[in-house]
């Protein structure tokens, strides 16, 4: 044998045995090699039924809103519909292009302000709220965390300020508050439960998160949101502008019910919100708000440790349909879904703004009248709607309506929607 054919048939040799090998090992995988998993498919979400979004509407319309409108964005595109009026005096339609005051939907961009300052590192979920705002709470035992979960027990003090909502709001319309001034008005009235004991909704507990921002960052609340959310999201149409009253732009305005029913609405357009602040003072339109949750939902705006925080839920009520995590509120819908996000009331104006958890499908719905709870309740049948899809008709037949109320008078869930949140008082 000739050294120069020794390399070759060397080659030869180990080609066949690397053949034979592979070939073994396509009959009969070694145990230490893992056969790939598919991915899994994943379940057809329905296809929103804009029908019942336009019912959903028309039924918040006919129980006393001026106007409404509902966008929603899916992995199929863009749909939205309009009902009624977006200015009584013009007569002006409504139109799903018109900015607004989202009013508690604001909380959760707070939230996401005050988590980003927890991935960054500057404050802990658990530590006390006394410990970055020194003296400011009585009780040492409140922290941060119980303030994002409305479990701090502090009271809600727009309970005295709006129990009369016009003359409440007329009162406060043009008024400039401090945060200070807020909070005292809160810590003069007895706190609700123990802190952490119970789930209690306060307008209250976002106020001291706004302290928090600003006393963290050095900045005002308006630049965290500006730096932090607005521009890195593109919200071209989302903006914070307090203490001025104005909306600038395309916009709907806002009714109040007087508190004498059959009165005239009082339009309440044009207000400091200063009573709320970054408890509710965010101006925005459906378009931006539906790419604010569906960016939250895909993790764009925070670490998977915190949004997995944010989206920990415990119950608000006995129905086990509806949850409350940091800033966020979760609604289990009837088809199963679960859909993440706020509702939000400023005098005029109440909002749904929600998504699925993989933020592929959002819905933002507004009507333009805030205290009158049948019209916003029947608002909420647009989530069912566009997450759901179509029922069958014997659901629709059978299913009671909106206007349904339990024992003690209050409005139930039933086949056009979820009883609205009050986040203020309200006399219908």
């Amino acid at each position: 044998m000739s050294q120069s054919s020794q390399p070759s048939r060397r080659r030869l040799a180990l080609s066949a045995a690397l053949i034979a090998a592979a070939l073994a090992g396509a009959v009969a995988p070694t145990a230490h090699a893992a056969a790939p998993v598919p991915a899994p498919t994943p379940a057809t979400a329905p296809a929103p039924d804009m029908d019942g979004v336009t019912a959903a509407l028309n039924s918040a319309m006919a129980n006393g809103a001026p106007g409404a409108m509902a966008r929603y964005s899916g992995p199929d595109g863009v749909r939205s519909r309009t009902a009624g009026v977006r200015d009584r005096v013009s007569g002006a339609p409504m139109d799903i292009h018109a900015r607004f005051r989202i009013g508690s939907v604001s909380k959760t961009f707070s939230s996401v302000v005050l988590l980003q300052l927890v991935d960054e590192g500057k404050l802990e979920l658990d530590a006390p709220v006394d410990r970055y705002l020194p003296g400011l709470l009585p009780d040492d035992r409140i922290t941060v965390r119980h303030l994002l979960t409305h479990r701090s027990g502090l009271a809600d003090y727009t309970d005295a300020m709006f129990n009369q909502t016009v003359p409440g709001f007329e009162a406060v319309r043009n008024r400039v508050f401090g945060y200070q001034e807020l909070v005292d008005l809160s810590l003069a009235e007895p706190r609700t439960t123990e802190p952490g004991a119970a789930y209690s909704y306060s307008n209250t507990n976002f106020v001291v998160v706004g302290m928090l921002i600003e006393k963290l960052t050095g900045r005002p609340v308006a630049d965290a949101y500006e730096r932090r959310v607005f521009k890195p999201l593109g919200l071209r149409q989302t903006s914070y502008v307090h203490p001025d009253t104005a909306i600038k732009g395309l916009h709907a305005r806002g009714y109040l019910h007087p508190d004498e029913e059959g009165g005239a609405l009082v339009d309440s357009t044009e207000q400091t919100v200063s009573w709320a602040q970054s408890a509710g003072a965010v101006i925005s339109s459906p378009a931006d708000l539906n790419t604010f949750t569906s960016a939250l939902m895909r993790g764009r705006l925070l670490s998977p440790a915190m949004l997995d925080a944010m989206t920990t839920v415990t119950p608000t009520d006995t129905t086990n349909t509806r949850f409350y995590g940091l800033g966020l509120r979760r609604y289990d819908l009837t088809c199963g879904t679960r859909v993440y996000g706020h509702t939000g009331t400023v005098q005029g104006f109440y909002t749904y703004a929600f998504s699925t958890r993989d933020g592929r499908r959002s819905l933002s719905a507004l009507a333009n009248t805030s205290n009158h709870g049948a019209a916003n309740t029947a608002l909420s049948g647009t989530l069912e709607a566009a997450f759901c899809g179509k029922k069958p008709a014997a659901a629709k037949t059978t299913a009671p309506s909106a206007r349904t109320a339990d024992g003690a008078g209050r409005i139930t869930r039933g086949a056009t929607g979820y009883a609205a949140e009050r986040d203020l008082a309200e006399r219908f």
